[in-house]
């Protein structure tokens, strides 16, 4: 995996999305279709002002999120091209596409019948309605019900509504199981999650922020961005991060840049930081852990089991 940095990441996680006109079409507050058989499931179909005659067939996915989401509804089948950094899961048709830098002749070179994207770098919109192609915005998730919209609307618009129920019903079951039996602490455990070496990190504002808020975390990087003109990816300092003394250090940046345990030891004054003392510095999927698709599940289930070990 190439370097992540702090401008591309933030591209793809900052709460809130472009606002687009055109033929893009954000997620819709629509109420994904409930039961049935996706398999006779019927068009045309509406989601926000996008609306698809028929099934589509050569489904585009420019946005590692939905490619997750696409393949969990069962609509792998469909996906003709992912971006570059669209690795999850092992079967998406990866391609030499950019999410980050889109290309539309590149695009329309792939012939789809529908494009889903995150945001809408280069006017890549303007460009894709142009050439007559349809447009899905999936922008990224402030929360955790942004996510469940985006995968019911994908099921309508793939023809596979129920099973898009089906996934954002076990993930929320799922989401329930792991935080309703959490220790009642007289002190909330506190936690610095890192994006890169660089020191950004997130605020409890931002999607991933909110799942350590669901494991009953408080977030050392708050402070830095009370204001939000960071738009919840601060820069801190180490000076900043030792006086915290974290319970906690999380870490995103284990495949991107080799950060692990004894990097972090090794950082100067890191020695002392609770985290550290207590063999607290967790390494996370730095995949799993910048997406807000089906796998936000895997990544609770990550903080919630390493901050159990902790005695109430």
């Amino acid at each position: 995996m190439s370097r992540r940095t702090p401008r591309l990441f933030a591209a793809a996680l900052a709460v809130g999305a472009l606002l687009l006109g055109g033929c893009a079409q954000e997620t819709s507050n629509d109420t994904p279709a409930a039961g049935g058989n996706s398999a006779a499931a019927a068009f045309p179909v509406t989601v926000g002002k996008l609306t698809l005659d028929k099934r589509p067939e050569k489904i585009v996915s420019l946005s590692p999120s939905a490619t997750e989401m696409l393949f969990a509804i069962g609509a792998g089948k469909q996906v003709t091209a992912v971006d570059d950094n669209s690795n999850y899961p092992a079967e998406a048709p990866k391609s030499d596409l950019s999410g980050f830098q889109p290309n539309a002749e590149a695009i329309a070179g792939k012939s789809p019948d529908l494009v889903v994207l995150s945001n809408d770098t280069n006017k890549i919109v303007d460009q894709l309605t142009t050439l007559k192609i349809p447009v899905l915005l999936t922008p990224a998730a402030a929360t955790l019900d942004d996510t469940y919209q985006q995968i019911g609307d994908l099921g309508k618009l793939t023809g596979h509504p129920a099973e898009a129920d089906a996934v954002t019903k076990k993930m929320k079951d799922d989401i329930a199981a792991l935080t309703k039996d959490l220790p009642r602490r007289a002190k909330p455990l506190t936690y610095y999650h890192e994006l890169g070496p660089e020191l950004y990190s997130v605020t409890s504002k931002t999607f991933i922020g909110s799942l350590y808020t669901l494991a009953g975390l408080q977030n050392i990087a708050d402070p830095a961005d009370a204001d939000g003109k960071s738009g919840g990816y601060p820069q801190l300092s180490q000076e900043v991060i030792v006086k915290a003394n974290p319970d906690f250090v999380f870490l995103a940046d284990t495949k991107c840049c080799k950060q692990n345990a004894e990097t972090v030891k090794a950082r100067s004054g890191w020695a002392g930081v609770t985290a550290v003392k207590n063999n607290q510095v967790v390494a996370l999927d730095d995949d799993i852990a910048s997406r807000w698709g089906p796998r936000v599940v895997d990544l609770l289930k990550a903080i919630v089991d390493a901050t159990a070990k902790v005695p109430a």
